[in-house]
């Protein structure tokens, strides 16, 4: 940030007042007189010679410097004074970002612990989830919600605040007890195909095996990949049969690989921050230099110094000449 006069011309004209009083004649106003009889008698005996004369109103040295103070001060504000600040960067929409997230019955399970708190997988999915969405600025991002059938949250948007909203209403059981993941990738390729944004990626996150039987989750990955559709998948827990878990490794992996995308596994907070990172590494938000230069006017700071100035002077000076009328001893 740095000061910037925008119209320095405007000094040019600050010797203007000195030209003006030195070039035109003083304002000559008519005043009533009183002509006494004994005039010309007066006049001899004084020896003075009787002219005709302006009246010419006399100034203080302290009005000259209250009036070139006023000046400096309306020069000031005419060639506008202003803070230019560099330009900034602002994100560029350069993807669709979806995220499906598995909310069935097996995310109820209260096994993690977060920030010293006992939740579910769920919660702690969610509470780490809203850091990771409100880093992504440059992305317009969706929300699907899978168990035995899949249903879209939130649409595809660049409100972000809206979609963390959005997913705080969010609870396990509400899109059934099942995990129909090829189904939840079916329908999420339906939403990703109808933005016009080049560039998709889908978050596929879940805990368990799939157990839908209308479409397997490698074939609806496949339809992903034909449409350029990168799907990074996000295992909770440890794989099947261990610890309570039901994960199925395998069929992440290869959902990942099909599509371009990559596996990873979380099984705990620090291991799911990690993710989030590592995410943002591989898509990262993308910013375009903004050619505007924000603008701080402050051409009121001087305009007000040279009204306030002018109206302490006529408060005091009238103050003053009260005084000498109204008081016989002053």
């Amino acid at each position: 940030m740095h000061l910037e006069i925008a119209y320095k011309w405007v000094w040019l004209l600050l010797p203007l007042p000195l030209l003006v009083f030195a070039l035109l004649p003083p304002l000559r106003r008519r005043r009533t007189a009183l002509i006494a009889p004994f005039f010309q008698r007066a006049a001899e005996v004084s020896g003075e010679k009787p002219r005709k004369a302006a009246w010419i109103t006399r100034k203080s040295i302290w009005m000259y410097m209250v009036l070139i103070g006023c000046w400096i001060c309306l020069l000031a504000a005419a060639s506008s004074p202003r803070y230019v600040s560099k330009p900034g960067k602002r994100p560029k929409t350069v993807r669709s970002f979806l995220i499906a997230a598995d909310i069935s019955f097996s995310m109820a399970q209260t096994d993690w612990v977060v920030n010293g708190k006992r939740m579910t997988r769920w919660e702690a999915v969610k509470s780490l989830m809203k850091e990771f969405i409100a880093q992504r600025k440059s992305d317009q991002m969706a929300l699907v919600v899978f168990g035995s059938n899949a249903y879209i949250q939130a649409p595809l948007t660049t409100d972000l605040p809206m979609i963390n909203w959005l997913l705080d209403q969010t609870e396990v059981g509400m899109a059934g007890q099942m995990t129909n993941i090829g189904d939840a990738i079916a329908y999420s390729v339906k939403i990703l195909k109808q933005d016009t944004l080049k560039q998709k990626v889908m978050l596929l996150i879940t805990d368990g095996v799939d157990t839908g039987t209308d479409l397997l989750p490698q074939d609806a990955a496949s339809m992903a990949g034909k449409d350029s559709i990168a799907i990074y998948t996000l295992g909770i827990g440890k794989a099947s049969g261990s610890g309570g878990y039901d994960l199925d490794e395998h069929t992440l992996k290869t959902i990942a690989r099909t599509t371009g995308g990559r596996y990873f596994n979380a099984l705990d907070e620090k291991g799911l921050s990690g993710v989030y990172k590592a995410l943002d590494q591989l898509t990262p938000v993308e910013y375009q230099e903004d050619n505007y230069e924000p603008v701080t006017l402050l051409y009121y700071y001087p305009l007000a110094a040279g009204v306030i100035l002018a109206l302490i002077f006529q408060f005091i000076a009238g103050s003053y000449h009260l005084t000498r009328k109204w008081l016989p001893y002053a």
